[in-house]
């Protein structure tokens, strides 16, 4: 039995919806970077947030065949900073659209910080890389609350969709 799913081009919605979402949440609570965390061996929010956009740079940069960017050469201290380099992940990702579906299928090797040296299919490094921000932005999600900013904006995907005809 076959399951319908997302495609490759909803889930790069979603991670722009979510990650729109969260830019204009630190442009409003800059201080918000500061917060202290403990979220994948980060200290603050900031951190986090450089880690979920380093994710992102350095597995599209894979898919492309590029020299990964130094994680230490990404920032963590100033939002737009940080964000800018989520705009240079999805820049790569759409130079990518309309790829055949054996680009996709085809094996990369590469060492991983955390999980060592992998060899996985491009679509499994590509939904990684955007299951993996998602997952973040969530966990965000619960610090910032538990730190007073209440008023997080709707990240479910189902609240991003386009609603039904009338």
């Amino acid at each position: 039995m076959s399951l319908p799913g997302l495609s490759g081009t909803e889930l790069l919605q979603w991670l722009e919806y979510t990650t729109q979402g969260w830019r204009d949440l630190i442009a409003q609570h800059p201080d918000a970077l500061l917060l202290p965390c403990d979220i994948r061996e980060t200290r603050t929010a900031g951190e986090l947030l450089q880690h979920i956009v380093a994710v992102e740079l350095r597995y599209a940069e894979r898919l492309h065949g590029l020299k990964e960017t130094p994680y230490d050469a990404i920032p963590s201290t100033e939002g737009d900073a940080i964000f800018a380099v989520h705009d240079q992940a999805m820049h790569l990702l759409r130079e990518l659209t309309g790829r055949a579906e054996t680009f996709w299928n085809e094996w990369l090797e590469f060492e991983a910080r955390s999980g060592g040296r992998m060899r996985v299919p491009r679509q499994t490094v590509f939904a990684h890389l955007v299951l993996h921000s998602i997952r973040h932005y969530a966990q965000l999600a619960t610090l910032v609350r538990q730190h007073g900013i209440s008023r997080i904006f709707a990240m479910d995907y189902i609240v991003m969709r386009p609603s039904a005809p009338a």
